[in-house]
């Protein structure tokens, strides 16, 4: 088979068989063709789209390029979340080990942030020694004792998925639906879950921005989970502002912390934590229903479980577990500036992207690639929409390594934030289920 013809079918809108697609996946994940041919049959797929069976076909494929996780003779239920990126959406950091304390297996694989979106593998990083490269015995029995592993993508899970996704970044075909599917749900299908729950982000400060385009997607990626033999739900979410009150690795760092220590301060934090927690749960077999989930896993918060097996998983990962009980010792900036409100209403906007970026500028975020992260910058939103605010009053409190990125910061936040004379509601964070 040469893959010149692979190309010139999809070229012409015809329909891959699953050996094209096992072909298609094999080499890449071994570098049997230049990039330019791969490139050329991701653009192929961008302008001509593929059908329900070609993706559940090429997401196999591509998590049967290497090898998987391996944590069959486990006999609690396999679990994972995947969040297609927002602002202030550290939410991993508490739920694994929440869900872990519930009885789940959580091996959940995480990313690093790029451009106004943020990675939970970098918020972990921010605590000192600790590793998130690790390899699959390490992984296994990390998840085997603890019950969770937060960890990057190795070289042996899904092979494929890393040269393409590569290539995507490279030749403007991110946005083709079934490569982001197959991307998201092939590194998934390595892991051999009973249950996988996907948050999909809605608004200025995700991939999408409108309803309609995250819910297909969202489906998409339910229908192709459900061809693959994985129970999956997709909770879509609000992203019009950021998740919490920091921004910022180490500042989102702290706040899953404070939310396993109890802290409740951060309601829209905690409301979709409980609701991706619940349904995993209820995936996963220990509870009846999504409520009844959310409710264990805020049992686990009050009895300090969680806590304890964050401190335990930081530890295990070479990490410094003390941070979790003395929180100055986490990275913080060199300098800090409170922004003050110019004049007295009530938050009607505070736009996420606006606010990523306004973190980019700081530091804590990348514009390119391989930028080095200021691990303590960031920003603390004192004040978040239907918040009433005085002339003067602090809103936020802006954390860098020097007065240039602070001024760039804040004028980018002051961008962010609508201050009116009329009361605003803030919305649910939980938007839609999608079974």
């Amino acid at each position: 088979m040469l893959f010149l013809d692979l190309i010139a079918k999809k070229r012409d809108g015809g329909r891959h068989t699953p050996g094209e697609l096992a072909c298609v996946a094999r080499v890449a994940a071994k570098g049997l063709v230049p990039d330019y041919q791969l490139s050329a049959w991701l653009m192929a797929v961008l302008c001509r789209g593929m059908d329900e069976k070609e993706t559940v076909a090429l997401t196999r494929a591509m998590a049967d390029s290497g090898e998987t996780l391996g944590l069959g003779p486990l006999t609690r239920p396999k679990a994972d979340k995947h969040s297609t990126g927002g602002v202030g959406d550290g939410v991993s950091l508490a739920l694994a080990p929440l869900a872990a304390a519930c009885g789940l297996a959580v091996p959940m694989m995480s990313g690093r942030g790029l451009g106004h979106t943020g990675g939970t593998l970098d918020k972990l990083e921010s605590i000192a020694g600790l590793r998130v490269r690790l390899d699959l015995p390490e992984i296994r029995a990390q998840v085997a004792k603890l019950g969770f592993s937060l960890f990057g993508q190795t070289g042996a899970l899904a092979p494929a998925d890393r040269t393409l996704y590569a290539l995507r970044d490279a030749t403007a075909t991110v946005p083709a639906q079934a490569l982001i599917v197959a991307s998201i749900l092939s590194k998934k299908a390595a892991e051999e879950l009973d249950a996988l729950v996907l948050d999909v982000k809605v608004g200025s400060g995700a991939i999408f921005q409108d309803a309609k385009s995250a819910r297909e997607l969202a489906r998409a990626l339910v229908k192709t989970a459900k061809g693959l033999g994985m129970p999956a739900v997709a909770v879509l979410t609000a992203m019009e502002q950021p998740l919490g009150r920091f921004v910022g690795n180490a500042l989102e760092v702290r706040q899953a912390v404070e939310i396993l220590r109890g802290d409740e301060s951060a309601a829209d934090y905690l409301e979709c934590l409980l609701a991706l927690g619940g349904w995993m749960l209820k995936l996963g077999g220990l509870s009846k229903t999504p409520a009844a989930g959310a409710a264990l896993m805020r049992s686990k918060i009050k009895d300090g479980s969680g806590l304890r097996l964050f401190r335990d998983g930081v530890k295990a990962q070479g990490g410094n577990a003390a941070v979790i009980d003395d929180l100055s010792l986490l990275p913080q900036a060199k300098l800090s500036r409170v922004v003050r409100a110019a004049k007295s209403g009530f938050v009607s906007t505070l736009d996420a992207r606006q606010i990523g970026q306004a973190a980019v500028l700081l530091g804590a975020g990348r514009a390119f690639k391989d930028q080095e992260l200021d691990y303590g910058a960031g920003l603390e939103l004192l004040k978040k929409i239907g918040d009433r605010v005085t002339k003067a009053e602090p809103v936020a409190i802006l954390h860098a390594a020097d007065q240039a990125k602070l001024d760039q910061g804040e004028r980018q936040y002051r961008e962010a934030l609508v201050v009116s004379a009329r009361a605003v509601r803030p919305k649910s964070v939980v938007l839609e289920i999608i079974r």
